[in-house]
């Protein structure tokens, strides 16, 4: 899976915008790896359809954060793309939040993309005869019953 990202923020009381795509590989989609999906994974700020936040309100003011939900493509669609309005933080943040939950979705990933590889593929053909003893035990009447019949009986 290929995970890009991208964050920006404009000048001023504006919150940083992190832009994501996760992107499977053709090899991982013919696998159907399930979602992985990690419910706390980026922090989002109250109010986060706003662009912007003052000084002394919502998380410059200490009011609790909530949760982005963060989750691999669907092998169907094989693609995610994303924008996220994420919280404002002091000038020279690296956003090393944001780099760990990416990492750790991709670990998730891995360990599911490791458990459906080690699912086999089969290809399973049997059939089945009748058994030697009801073979024997038909044979003696339809024997009898075609040596009759080129008689004449």
């Amino acid at each position: 899976m290929k995970i890009h990202w991208e964050i920006a923020k404009k000048r001023g009381n504006h919150r940083p915008v992190l832009n994501y795509t996760l992107e499977l590989e053709p090899f991982e989609r013919e696998l159907a790896v399930p979602r992985v999906v990690l419910d706390s994974a980026i922090s989002k700020p109250p109010s986060a359809w706003r662009s912007y936040c003052y000084p002394g309100e919502d998380e410059r003011a200490g009011a609790e954060l909530d949760w982005y939900r963060l989750m691999t493509p669907s092998h169907k669609d094989g693609k995610v793309e994303a924008k996220l309005t994420l919280a404002w933080r002091e000038p020279g943040n690296r956003f090393a939040d944001v780099t760990a939950a990416f990492e750790l979705l991709r670990q998730s990933f891995e360990a599911a993309l490791k458990s459906a590889h080690d699912s086999a593929p089969l290809d399973l053909v049997e059939s089945l005869d009748l058994s030697e003893v009801t073979r024997d035990y038909i044979v003696s009447s339809v024997a009898r019953a075609k040596i009759l019949a080129a008689v004449g009986f």
